[in-house]
């Protein structure tokens, strides 16, 4: 499983795990984009059940929300979402033609295919700019 955030600026965070996301892992990386980003942070995304949480509840009622502000997309709306463009051009362009023989595999082609998108900051803003212009 993964979870991303892009950034205006054109900065893309990233964490992989074996196992499906879940609230608690929701906090670590919102605590990561806390600890990486300076100063107030908006962070618009779906409403799966882990962004839903208790635990994310409890987070931000702790004092992660002097900082971070959670905005919920419409349902179903994913061509709203920036970062589906990522995942989109991630997809399409980087890993295009790809077969992978294991879960090894395609964990080690996905991290490198990262890597070359963090290296085009124009992309990623282009996502930002205009959700949906790399979905197919």
């Amino acid at each position: 499983s993964a979870i991303s955030a892009i950034t205006p600026a054109g900065e893309l965070y990233l964490s992989i795990q074996e196992h499906a996301f879940k609230g608690p892992d929701v906090v670590q990386f919102l605590q990561r984009l806390l600890d990486c980003i300076p100063g107030p942070l908006l962070v618009v995304w779906d409403g799966i059940a882990p962004h839903r949480s208790r635990v994310v509840k409890e987070f931000l009622a702790a004092g992660a929300a002097q900082r971070l502000w959670l905005e919920q997309l419409p349902g179903y709306a994913p061509e709203l979402n920036p970062d589906e463009g990522i995942w989109s051009y991630l997809k399409h362009v980087e890993l295009r033609n790809l077969i992978c023989h294991d879960l090894v595999h395609l964990r080690s082609e996905l991290e490198q295919a990262v890597e070359r998108l963090k290296l085009k900051p124009d992309v990623i803003r282009g996502c930002v700019k205009e959700p949906g212009c790399y979905t197919v």
